[in-house]
Parts: structure tokens; C-alpha cells; sequence
């Protein structure tokens, strides 16, 4: 049966599938961390019910490689991206065949192995989102079954309970579930057949299962002052002068995500969401209710204040279902589609040499065609955390950390790199001191350090005259003990200034 099954399936999409997964694979071994995944790495080294700036998922998600394999690596840390992908886009293809046909959830698969935005949101990168987009293509996948049940009318069944389950686990992946279960209802408030669901005893029980499932965020939320809500609600649109959409910002906010989509796909799929909004079928119209609210309501967010890419993600993964159905009749398609994963395979791997070997860096032996130097080059941003291990642990003053009961930086996702750096090489503690802390605020109360020994680590992108200025109070003393330098090609990306603390004499005072 499963060889019949395989064998269904065309080679050029088997192909496309194959590459995407192979190329995945290879961007995640050699493309260091970003800073988020730097940062949620600290989440696994503070273990709580919750987090300051997302719920437990990404901790559990980003866990699961260094834990498996016992080595932290770039390609561990996302071990778990991974693999969750993969399970996501099989219940993509579920979903798809159970609404439409086996043709259009092939295509829809096919759409989430070349997508550029997909792949980085969900599919390769260690974030929120991987567990998100996992429980909300689940919780499509069996809404899909409860509300469209094969050749009788819709009468409720404990499928019900069990989205209830599914929606509370994306609201601990990432605080976009919240919004699937409000889409969800609104398909039931609009589809007459389906307005039953809403006061079926199974609803009950499915709101007992959904609160009972966001009790470890709402617990931990509130014994800690609502922080990680007040985070998401207010404080991140603090700095914007005044909250008023301006149609031009909306725009740009479409045409970016059009441009990470890949336009062709990008242009598609908005062209097919516009068509289906005339007159779309019952199961066409769950899609558009489980996709539009979140991919409309971000872009138009953006016209407000700047958003991420990734925030209206989730809703494009389920529209992509409906460009999956319209694609399967048009003529040419897999010539199309072999095209576009060609040309965003080639792109993706000429910038992955980029960023890997520095192939457009104006020095270094992998040089090809030199356009920009290493200091102005935004890539180098990203720090090679194993290369900076294998430098902290050769350096002669390297008895100096071993020696320290904590280090500091003065930046929050600054720490997640040097952890990452020196977790395999000792058990001290990374803490920040910043305008800034995020999670740090809470995992570490600065009092308790006072008199303790310490270290300060920063990087040569900030002014050090500055940092000295600013954190020598703190401390007994702050005396360069080294440098370290990381690579590219051979030539410097990043140095590393190490200051040696002494006691730390006075508490610093976080801000929130």
C-alpha cells in the first residue's frame, strides 16, 4: 500500500521535495545562528512554564537536537525545525485531499517545499513557528474532517474536543493560535450547516481542554505581572510616534511578503484568494476563514507599525491549499513550478556560499566576484558560535572563564551566541545588562551577584570607550584580559573583547 501510494505521486514533485529537504539541510549546517535562534537557545537554559517574550513550544522544539544528539551545532539547534516541518507539510497534503483532491494537495506541497518564506519561517530556522504552524495545520486538518464529514450532513463529534486541544497547543507554540480559534468560529457564525458547533456540548468540553491546556502560560503570566502579553500588545509599538495606517506602508508590507512568497507564487496566490472571495464553496470558504483573517489583518498591521514577515505567514500556508486547488487545472503548471524551484534553488545556494565561504566579500580566499567588505557586510552579523567555542577554549586566558562565577554582555541576543559558545565548555551562567534584558530580567536577579566574580564579553560593533563607561560602576574593575577573533574565507568577521570584572559591587536594575 505504501509503495502504490509513493508511486502516485509524480517524479518532478518527488524531485522538487527531495531538493528542497537536501537544501534545507545543507542551509541549516552551514548558516550560523540568528539572532532569535541564539536567544531561544537561552530559553532551554532556563527552563520555566513560560517565557517574556513567547510561550514553553520554542524551548521544547529547540531542546529536542542538542538533546538527541548530545553536540550543539548550528544544525542541532534546528534539528527540530526540521522534522516538524516535515510533519507539517504532510498534514498540509491531508488536509488538502480531504477538502479538494489528492492533485490540488500535491500542488500545496509542493508550494510549501520551494516557498522562500515558508521554508525560513517554519521549515528550517529554530522559532515559534514551528510549532505554530505544526498544531495549526492539525487543527485545519481535523476541522477539515469534523465540518466536511464524507456523503452526510454536519452533526457534531468529539472532534471538536480534540481541536480544542490543538488550538491550545498553538497558543503555546506562538500567540497567533488565538487567532485560528477566533477564525474558526467565524466560519461557523457565517456557514449556516455549521452555526451548531457552537452550542454542541463538545464546544463545552473543547473550551474546558483548550483553558486547561493554556494553564501554564496563563499561570506563569500571572505571577509575573501579564509581562509577555503587555510585551506583544503594547511594548512593541511603543517607539512608533503615532499609530496611523498609511496606505503606501500597507503596500510595501504586501509586496515584501509577495517578494519572500517568490512573486510568481506571491502574485498567485493573492490573485486566487481575490477570485475565491466571489463565490467560494463551502471548504473554500474554511480556508479563506482559517488563512485571511491572519494574512490580511498582518499586512494591513503593517501600515500601522513595522511587522516581521513571519507574522502573516501562518495565514499563507493555509491560502496556499486554495492556490494548490486552482493550479492542478492550469495548463503548464509543473513547467512553472519546475522553473520557480529551480531559480529560488540557485539563489538560495548562491547566497548560502555567501554567507558559508564569503564568495562576494571583497577579502578572503573563496572569493569570486568582490563587492562588499567584511565589516560592512550584514551577514557577518551572524555569529559562527562553533568557531568562537573552539577559540575561547584555545586562548590562554581561557582559565579565566573557568575561574568566573558568571559572564556578562550588554546585550540580550549577545548572550544567546556566547552561551551557545561556551555552554560545552562550562556550566557559567550568561547574563545581560541592558536597556533591553528580554527574558533575563526574569531568569536573574543582579542582586544576588553582588560579590560574586565575573567576566564581560562584547563585540567590536559596539563602542567600547562606551560599554567601559557605562558598566564600570558596577564592577570592581574592567580590564581588557583578551581578544578573539572569528573568520570567513580567512579574513576577520567579528572580534570579541573579554574584560576581566573582578567582584561585581553594585546590582544593576532591569527595566521592566
Amino acid at each position: 500500500m505504501a509503495n502504490s501510494t509513493i508511486n502516485r505521486w509524480p517524479q518532478w514533485l518527488v524531485g522538487i521535495v527531495l531538493v528542497s529537504w537536501g537544501l534545507r539541510l545543507l542551509i541549516a549546517w552551514l548558516l550560523p545562528p540568528g539572532f532569535d535562534e541564539a536567544y531561544y537557545f537561552l530559553y532551554t537554559q532556563h527552563w520555566d512554564w513560560s517565557y517574556f517574550d513567547h510561550p514553553v513550544m520554542v524551548a521544547l522544539t529547540t531542546a529536542v537536537g542538542p538533546a538527541l544528539t548530545g553536540y550543539l551545532s548550528p544544525l542541532t539547534l534546528r534539528l527540530g525545525a526540521l522534522g516538524l516541518y516535515g510533519l507539517s507539510t504532510v498534514l498540509l497534503f491531508l488536509t488538502g485531499r480531504w477538502l479538494f483532491d489528492a492533485a490540488a494537495a500535491r500542488y500545496a506541497v509542493a508550494i510549501a517545499a520551494i516557498s522562500p518564506l515558508f521554508i525560513f519561517s517554519f521549515g528550517l530556522l529554530t522559532a515559534p513557528d514551528n510549532g505554530l504552524i505544526l498544531f495549526w495545520t492539525a487543527a485545519g486538518y481535523v476541522a477539515a474532517r469534523e465540518f466536511f464529514p464524507r456523503g452526510k450532513s454536519y452533526r457534531s463529534t468529539p472532534k471538536l474536543a480534540l481541536l480544542g486541544l490543538l488550538l491550545g497547543l498553538a497558543c503555546l507554540s506562538k500567540y497567533h493560535g488565538f487567532l485560528l480559534g477566533l477564525s474558526l468560529v467565524g466560519f461557523c457564525l457565517t456557514s449556516r450547516p455549521h452555526r451548531r458547533a457552537l452550542i454542541s456540548p463538545w464546544t463545552c468540553l473543547s473550551l474546558v481542554i483548550f483553558t486547561a491546556t493554556l494553564l501554564p502560560l496563563i499561570v506563569w503570566n500571572a505571577q509575573n505581572g501579564w509581562i509577555s502579553f503587555g510585551f506583544h500588545l503594547s511594548s512593541r509599538f511603543e517607539g512608533d510616534v503615532a499609530l496611523q495606517a498609511r496606505p503606501l506602508n500597507i503596500l510595501v508590507t504586501w509586496l515584501v511578503g509577495i517578494a519572500y512568497l517568490f512573486p510568481p507564487l506571491g502574485f498567485a496566490l493573492w490573485w486566487v484568494v481575490w477570485q475565491r472571495l466571489r463565490q467560494p464553496s463551502a471548504q473554500e470558504q474554511l480556508v479563506l476563514w482559517t488563512g485571511l483573517p491572519t494574512a490580511l489583518g498582518f499586512t494591513l498591521l503593517g501600515g500601522v507599525s513595522q511587522i516581521y514577515p513571519a507574522w502573516p505567514a501562518p495565514g499563507l500556508w493555509s491560502l496556499s491549499l486554495l492556490l494548490g486547488q486552482a493550479m492542478s487545472r492550469w495548463p503548464n503548471r509543473q513547467r512553472w513550478l519546475r522553473a520557480s524551484a529551480g531559480v529560488i534553488g540557485l539563489l538560495l545556494s548562491v547566497a548560502l556560499s555567501h554567507v558559508a565561504l564569503g564568495t562576494f566579500q571583497s577579502a578572503g580566499r573563496y572569493t569570486l566576484l568582490p563587492a562588499v567588505s567584511p565589516q560592512q557586510d550584514p551577514t557577518t552579523t551572524l555569529i559562527d558560535v562553533v568557531q568562537l567555542r573552539r577559540a575561547l577554549a584555545s586562548m590562554p586566558t581561557a582559565t579565566a572563564l573557568e575561574a568566573a562565577d558568571v559572564v556578562v554582555t550588554s546585550e540580550f541576543w549577545l548572550s544567546g551566541y556566547v552561551d551557545m559558545a561556551i555552554s560545552p565548555l562550562t556550566e557559567i551562567p550568561v547574563m545581560t545588562l541592558g536597556e533591553d534584558p528580554r527574558g533575563h530580567a526574569l531568569w536573574f536577579s543582579p542582586a544576588d551577584w553582588v560579590g560574586k566574580q565575573g567576566v564581560f564579553i562584547t563585540i567590536a560593533d559596539q563602542d567600547q570607550l562606551e560599554i567601559q563607561q557605562r558598566y564600570r560602576p558596577y564592577f570592581e574593575k574592567f580590564e581588557l584580559l583578551d581578544t578573539v577573533q572569528t573568520f570567513r574565507g580567512g579574513a576577520v568577521t567579528e572580534t570579541f573583547y573579554l574584560y576581566e570584572l573582578g567582584q561585581i559591587t553594585r546590582a544593576y536594575v532591569y527595566p521592566y
